[in-house]
């Protein structure tokens, strides 16, 4: 509702001025919503919600198909369903019986490992990227960036002769955690995400720290990354899965079955014609907590950090 005002002035005998109010009213019944949604119920509500449990229902039945056949008593390779029959517990025992248990423990070392790795070089490089000009920078962003363009069947070959054969150290990676974690070390997609980021802070914050006597690394430290978190929110999650997804590094740098990881041996797993589908299920779904956990740790940075993005500048 609007309100505008008018001077009238009096009639002969003088008279002061006086406002006088005129009011217009707007459609108080109005709903605008991002989706253009609308209060009533009507064939294009109808269509939008069907549309949209159309969707949910598609993105989300594997989940609930994991959970379902995870907990399910019934054995057979082809029983899957969106909700359990009869709930045990005996898939997880089998999958721990055929070392689930101990491919996680592998997983998470290095997926742990890994991504403190991962971070640590993305942060510093993305500082010197970001923060310093020196010749070649643009060269040496645009070669971080070429790795993400390379397929992982690409490399494979050339990338298991040297974690066979490490150069200038020439000792061998295979069979070790390390042989994992190394490659996964660094990642286009996290510097990338950190320099753009790191380049938004202005720079009479750093100009101000300098005149306190802060040196490079405690001006990284105390300022500098305090105001990344959401970007670190973002390599964080982005880090972690694509560490903990990995399957074709940890075959190619493991000398025995038992330093698979989690996702390959759920793909070892899968040959067992003694194992059904809910075993197999039971392993998919320990392999699917950690991401879940991980995403609902740090959705709150993922989100700051998407629209820290969309807004800047």
């Amino acid at each position: 509702m609007t309100a505008t005002l008018d001077k009238t002035t009096g009639g002969a005998g003088g008279g002061t001025a006086r406002p006088a109010v005129r009011r217009t009213t707007t459609d108080s019944r109005r709903f605008d919503t991002a989706l253009g949604w609308s209060p009533g119920l009507g064939p294009s509500l109808v269509l939008r919600v069907v549309l949209c449990a159309l969707a949910l229902f598609v993105f989300a039945s594997p989940f609930l198909v994991i959970i379902s056949g995870a907990f399910d008593d019934d054995t057979r390779t082809t029983a899957l369903s969106l909700f359990p029959g009869d709930i045990t517990l005996n898939n997880f025992t089998v999958a721990g019986d055929r070392g689930v248990w101990s491919y996680f423990a592998n997983s998470l070392v290095i997926a742990g490992g890994g991504l403190l790795l991962q971070m640590t070089v993305s942060v510093l490089a993305a500082y010197s990227l970001a923060r310093h000009r020196f010749r070649g920078r643009a060269l040496v962003l645009m070669l971080f960036l070429l790795t993400m363009m390379l397929p992982e069947e690409i490399i494979a070959v050339p990338l298991s002769l040297v974690i066979g054969d490490l150069p200038v150290l020439d000792i061998s990676l295979k069979g070790t955690v390390l042989g994992v974690i190394m490659p996964v070390g660094i990642w286009g997609f996290s510097v990338l995400v950190m320099t753009e980021f790191m380049k938004e802070i202005p720079a009479e914050i750093e100009e101000a720290a300098r005149l306190d006597g802060l040196g490079e690394l405690r001006l990284l430290w105390q300022i500098v990354l305090p105001l990344c978190r959401p970007a670190l929110g973002v390599i964080g999650i982005f880090g972690f899965l694509m560490i903990w997804d990995q399957y074709l590094l940890p075959l190619i740098a493991a000398n025995d079955p038992s330093d698979y990881t989690l996702t390959v041996a759920l793909a070892v797993l899968r040959t067992d014609v003694e194992v059904g589908s809910g075993v197999l299920l039971a392993g998919a779904f320990i392999a699917l907590l950690p991401s879940l956990i991980v995403y609902l740790c740090l959705q709150g940075s993922l989100i700051r950090g998407i629209t820290a993005g969309a807004t800047k500048g």
